[in-house]
């Protein structure tokens, strides 16, 4: 049987003793009803995370005790970007819980051309918020100790330009591998990623269930992003993202070892 995770933020860790959220809090004490004594771990969304005792459980906050901290190693090596476009209903949800599982370390939903998808600014805020909630479910779910950034969505060229800056060449080196995958032709990805520099960031990016516009496929050469190929059936974008996400891992990152 597993143990029961619980996110706290560094702020609230303290020494060897650690103050649950209200949330947390009610988790462990009113969902899970876990009493003094019982043993649980605790991450603080930075890398670390402790075995650690339930202290107190009274009032709206339950308090920790750090027995020792864990030491093994869950997350991936790989620098890795997931820049989706936004899909309908809870598609988007899926994807940003799968990817969390997959290793992602940022997502940044993108509005392309064919996107049937958009968010008023009044309503990006909860979407947010909601997908950082997804993803720090996955996280405890998968055993992971790092939170995912998750971005406010971007227009697609305007993501381009963030990642692969054009105008400033002295920093070429540091760019990120961005691997497009494209339902209109492209490379095998171990032909993509042999010229891979080892410790340089990956960027995937997966298209809306319409498919890229012309103009976006021409903005992907423009801003040197490598065109990759998921095969010949056409896949809907939360397969696409699952998929691409495995290929790359298992190529670059830790699936394989």
């Amino acid at each position: 049987m597993s143990r029961h995770r619980f996110y706290a933020s560094l702020p609230e860790i303290t020494g060897s003793s650690i103050t649950l959220s209200p949330e947390e809090s009610h988790h462990l004490s009113r969902v899970l009803r876990l009493r003094p004594g019982d043993f649980v771990s605790a991450f603080d969304g930075q890398g670390s995370e402790y075995l650690c005792s339930v202290a107190n459980t009274s009032g709206n906050q339950a308090a920790l005790e750090i027995i020792e901290p864990l030491v093994d190693h869950v997350e991936s090596p790989l620098p890795l970007t997931l820049a989706q476009a936004l899909a309908k209903g809870e598609k988007f949800d899926f994807i940003v819980q799968k990817a969390t599982e997959l290793g992602v370390k940022r997502i940044v939903p993108i509005v392309t051309e064919h996107s049937d998808v958009r968010i008023a600014d009044e309503k990006a805020d909860r979407r947010l918020l909601r997908w950082q909630r997804i993803a720090l479910e996955a996280l405890k779910q998968c055993g992971r100790r790092v939170l995912v950034h998750i971005e406010p969505p971007l227009a697609f060229t305007e993501f381009l330009n963030c990642e692969n800056p054009r105008s400033d060449a002295a920093l070429a080196a540091e760019l990120p591998l961005i691997l497009a995958f494209s339902e209109k032709g492209g490379d095998p990805i171990d032909r993509v990623v042999s010229a891979y520099r080892s410790g340089a960031s990956v960027v995937a990016v997966i298209g809306p269930e319409g498919g890229w516009s012309d103009a976006e496929t021409r903005a992907m050469l423009e801003f040197g992003c490598q065109r990759v190929t998921l095969g010949r059936r056409t896949l809907r974008t939360e397969t696409a993202a699952i998929a691409a996400l495995t290929l790359i891992q298992h190529t670059l990152g830790d699936l394989s070892r």
